[in-house]
């Protein structure tokens, strides 16, 4: 998947699960879960040792059960991280920081690299590298109000909002209201260990919430 689909596609389905699990049916299990909910871009972190082979399981997975998904790595902090994956099959590198040498590594292997900051001039810093998707981590640090002053001087970056996210028409509201780009939930859109109540919960997630970002895409 190109940078440009990849992108295009986190702009329409903005809405990004964050996850890990070490045992590789279960994750294939989650990430067929969110797909039958409606998701179509999923975030599989490298927080464990298992988390190359996992992965490379979710690949094959998604290629053959979920067609039109983008199933990315995140947590990647050098190049030497995120070569496994991408040879594996990483359709996007997402980092909790900027690092340069990640960053060309993807441009090499024409995969979108999405680097993180806090700050303002480490947000442009990474636009200045080559991101046209940023990632704002962690969230419940800055807030909405953060999104919206820095998208006055500089509306066109494009954001995605990750940490302290919850999946809730209060909290989606919130942040796509202020601008952002795309939001990433972690640990409580998986609140329930069940696939099925997963699947139940996402789905009802993006009816209540498609208004908030349907006119971006």
């Amino acid at each position: 998947m190109t940078p440009e689909a990849a992108l295009e596609l986190i702009i329409e389905h903005p809405i990004v699960p964050v996850f890990y699990h070490e045992d590789a049916g279960y994750a294939r299990k989650i990430v067929e879960a969110c797909y039958q909910g409606g998701l179509r871009v999923f975030e599989f972190t490298n927080r464990g040792t298992n988390a190359l082979s996992v992965f490379t399981d979710l690949v094959r997975f998604v290629r053959y059960r979920c067609p039109g998904m983008a199933l990315g790595i995140g947590t990647i902090l050098t190049p030497e991280d995120a070569l496994g994956f991408l040879d594996a099959g990483a359709d996007f590198v997402v980092q909790p920081v900027t690092t340069a040498a990640v960053g060309e590594l993807c441009r090499e292997r024409d995969i979108l690299w999405v680097p993180a900051g806090t700050t303002l001039n480490e947000i442009f810093h990474a636009t200045q590298l080559g991101a046209s998707l940023v990632k704002i981590f962690p969230g419940n640090v800055v807030g909405p109000a953060f999104v919206k002053a820095i998208k006055g001087p500089l509306p066109w970056l494009k954001l995605m909002v990750t940490g302290g996210v919850e999946p809730t028409t209060q909290s989606l509201e919130a942040w796509f209201g202020v601008g952002a780009t795309a939001v990433g939930l972690g640990s409580q859109l998986f609140a329930d260990a069940d696939p099925a109540a997963i699947n139940k919960r996402i789905a009802t997630l993006l009816n209540d919430t498609s208004h908030l970002y349907l006119n971006q895409a």
